[in-house]
């Protein structure tokens, strides 16, 4: 069950990414807009692959494994949000490929995937204030302010995008 852009493939994740999850999460720079901008530990990345792997045996979709040219190069996708209305994106991906568009590729593909597969109305994002590059990214993708709430104890923006009905095709 792989999707497709035009550049990336999406996919479950599997155990054998859990060594590419927990480098990524070493990365101070990728961890910088956490309320506690600890890298995460080789247990916590595996509760994460774990909690990731289990939504998609629940739900049957989940964050995907994202990959470039057969590299994999992040994580991201909707899930199902607990605490707010609508499924939530989000994303991560590894600094060596920021500024290259991926991070609107996937965007525009998941919001695809939750309208046409999900049959969604709504996708949120919550991003930090100060990330103001996965701002820009969810509002070019069509995301608009919402409010700001608290998220594990720091300001968080909240963004959110409805389905339209020509949205359901393709966003652009």
């Amino acid at each position: 069950m792989i999707r497709r852009t035009s550049r990336l493939s999406l996919r479950m994740p599997e155990e054998r990414d859990i060594d590419f999850l927990t480098a990524l999460f070493l990365r101070p720079e990728l961890v910088a807009h956490r309320p506690d901008p600890r890298p995460d530990s080789p247990e916590e990345s595996a509760r994460r692959l774990a909690r990731d792997r289990a939504h998609w045996r629940l739900h049957g979709f989940g964050r995907w494994a994202i990959e470039a040219e057969g590299q994999l190069i992040g994580f991201g996708g909707v899930t199902v949000s607990t605490e707010f209305e609508g499924l939530n994106l989000s994303y991560h991906l590894h600094p060596d490929h920021w500024g290259n568009g991926y991070a609107t590729e996937l965007v525009r593909e998941a919001l695809v995937f939750a309208g046409n597969d999900l049959q969604a109305k709504r996708v949120i994002g919550l991003v930090r204030p100060v990330n103001t590059a996965s701002r820009r990214v969810l509002e070019n993708c069509g995301f608009g302010f919402e409010r700001e709430v608290m998220l594990h104890g720091a300001p968080t923006h909240l963004l959110s995008y409805r389905m339209a009905a020509a949205d359901i095709d393709r966003p652009a």
